[in-house]
């Protein structure tokens, strides 16, 4: 650590630390990860697509992570593995790790009588923590969050300011949760009556893993009877919805504003991009790839990639491929009696 608070760490540490193959002086230091573009001396860069190659010629950084098949593009000290980006990102996980708890209770927080804290906690001001509740010790609790009634919380669990987890919810261990973020409001359940909406009672849980990060403003409700969960290791972006006993697989990601229908079941390690929808009590397998912009509207049984999203073009283009898409179950059922009756003049010849 240097003087005002910098961490300073030597490419040997870091090698020790994560392994990897060591060319330069392993003494020497870096303070920062960065760009190729805006490195400097007491930064460590990263070379993980062939298209910044340009970039690392004149980069000014001090030390370089790069893949197997780059170890002699640089003369510069570097570090030689399999994966440059993760390794980077456990680089800048290391310089920049999370901030430590600072234990107590601030004087404008209120926490029940009834509810239990681990060591060395901290409660942010305008934070509620109810009756029942209990977070592990060494969890971070920030200004204006409300923990509910019988809420359990993992240790080295981060709330961001302003998140809401409401009652009998729980959160794993090492979770991390943004600002805003909305954990066990009832799930859209409502039932027609003579003409009139009847609001169905929502008396599942939350139930989220370890090592899960939620973005901000992400919402996932309780479950209507059941739970709705979330499994170990799940990454879910800012502004996503996720329905009532929906159960999302361990390691899955999901990039913002998707939106993801009631007792709908997502695989382990899926990926899921941006405002994409699925729909309601449908079954997606592990490992599959949904791209930007899709509607799942049937459950997906085989792994793979799915797509949905039409290309966008000229609007004078698309005005005029819309409206050929108007007619096109017209346009099938004519190019069927087509093929019909030229298989009976074959026929008919033969």
């Amino acid at each position: 650590m240097s003087r005002d608070g910098t961490k300073v760490i030597s490419l040997g540490e870091i090698a020790r630390a994560f392994g990897g193959e060591l060319i330069g002086n392993p003494e020497l230091h870096v303070t920062r990860v960065a760009t190729l573009e805006t490195a400097d001396a007491n930064s460590i860069g990263f070379l993980a697509n062939e298209r910044y190659l340009p970039q690392l010629q004149v980069t000014k950084a001090g030390a370089i992570i790069v893949g197997l098949a780059h170890r002699e593009v640089t003369t510069l000290p570097r570090i030689v593995c399999a994966n440059p980006y993760a390794y980077f990102a456990r680089v800048s996980a290391l310089l920049n790790g999370p901030r430590e708890p600072k234990p107590g209770k601030h004087p404008m927080a209120h926490v029940d009588a009834t509810a239990t804290l681990g060591e060395d906690v901290e409660i942010g001001p305008f934070a509620v923590v109810e009756a029942g509740a209990n977070i592990g010790k060494r969890s971070i609790i920030g200004s204006g969050c409300h923990v509910g009634r019988n809420v359990r919380i993992g240790s080295d669990t981060r709330l961001f300011p302003n998140v809401a987890i409401l009652d009998s919810c729980e959160i794993g261990l090492r979770a991390i949760l943004h600002p805003g973020v909305v954990i066990g409001a009832d799930g859209f359940g409502i039932a027609m009556d003579e003409g009139r909406w009847l609001k169905v009672p929502q008396i599942g849980r939350v139930i989220i893993g370890d090592d899960v990060e939620i973005g901000a403003n992400t919402t996932v409700d309780r479950g209507a009877v059941d739970d709705t969960v979330i499994e170990d290791g799940v990454k879910l972006d800012n502004q996503i919805q996720i329905g009532h006993n929906v159960r999302i697989g361990a390691h899955t990601a999901i990039a913002a504003c998707v939106g993801i229908a009631g007792s709908s079941r997502i695989g382990r390690y899926c990926r899921i991009g941006g405002a994409s929808g699925i729909s309601g009590h449908l079954s997606i397998a592990d490992h599959v790839e949904i791209s930007a912009h899709t509607l799942i509207t049937k459950s997906i049984v085989e792994p793979g990639t799915y797509t949905g999203a039409y290309p966008f073009e000229a609007n004078r283009s698309w005005r005029r491929n819309a409206a050929g898409l108007r007619h096109l179950d017209e346009l099938i059922k004519q190019v069927t009696a087509i093929e019909k009756k030229i298989a009976g003049l074959k026929k008919e010849k033969s």
